[in-house]
């Protein structure tokens, strides 16, 4: 009869965890859609009060600029195309939690982006072991940058921001994934270019007291390969180089955008990259 009791009481405990986890999981997904909905309706309410007509892309409007800035977007634009006001898009990769050594772990996210004003939230679920999934919101809105992780929905593990330091950090990510959704590199969006060469240019977007510094390098082909820039690395509380490669550019509506991405945190001990993954579906509005 004790055994019975126990193994009883032990079904009693599993099924009331699973059911908070369950609980959590709900609220939790909630949540992250209202912050993404909350983030897209702004920035269209703002469209709305400010513009009578839909900007659109023209040449001229890039004449001024970086020779290699100016001929991506001629490569990636044609003439007429609309300025993308908000984009979601659907991730499927990897992540690497830890060191180079760590191995990775299957990702799946989406991603809501606004451009005016400029803002993001990532919102991933990572299997860090079997039936053991991390779900993790990053984010950039009304000017506040943080990062929330939770093992089961249930267990933060990760919670940094919003301050001084996330908010730059993830402005810098913003700015930096801009590619995907290329009107928003534009001199319309903000973004003001210093020549560096014929290769690569310097991208400087402003928001509500934060500031973003990114290098665009450019192949043989007008694209973009490759970003750089520091960004604040919460592991050591300091300022760390920061590598983002593109690849696999397609036409997405009207636009030629890259479909598989990579990012790396460059470190004394080498680079260590630790999220790539493709761009599944994308929309542009």
């Amino acid at each position: 009869m004790r055994i019975r009791t126990l193994l009883w009481g032990f079904a009693g405990l599993l099924v009331l965890a699973v059911a908070v986890v369950l609980v959590n999981t709900y609220r939790l997904g909630r949540a992250h859609a209202r912050l993404a909905a909350d983030l897209v309706a702004d920035a269209r309410a703002l469209s709305a009060a400010e513009r009578d007509t839909e900007a659109t892309f023209d040449p001229d409007d890039v004449e001024e600029l970086p020779a290699p800035v100016r001929r991506y977007f001629e490569t990636v634009l044609d003439e007429g195309q609309p300025h993308v006001r908000v984009a979601r898009l659907e991730q499927d990769g990897e992540f690497r939690l830890g060191g180079a050594d760590a191995g990775w772990k299957p990702l799946e996210a989406t991603q809501h982006y606004t451009v005016d004003p400029p803002g993001f939230v990532w919102d991933a679920t990572i299997d860090v072991a079997p039936l053991l999934p991390a779900r993790v919101v990053d984010a950039y809105a009304h000017g506040e940058g943080y990062l929330r992780g939770k093992l089961l929905s249930t267990i933060t593990v990760v919670d940094v921001g919003p301050d001084a330091k996330m908010n730059e950090s993830e402005l810098v990510r913003y700015l930096a994934e801009t590619p995907w959704f290329p009107t928003a590199l534009l001199p319309a969006a903000g973004v003001e270019w210093e020549p560096i060469d014929d290769r690569s240019a310097r991208a400087t977007l402003e928001h509500d007291g934060n500031e973003a510094f990114v290098v665009f390098h450019f192949d043989d082909g007008n694209l973009i390969e490759r970003v750089t820039t520091e960004r604040y690395r919460q592991e050591d509380d300091d300022d760390a180089p920061w590598t983002g490669a593109f690849r696999g550019y397609e036409e997405r509506n009207g636009m030629l955008i890259p479909t598989d991405a990579e990012v790396a945190w460059d470190l004394p001990a080498g680079e260590v990259p630790y999220w790539r993954a493709r761009i599944e579906a994308i929309d542009h509005r």
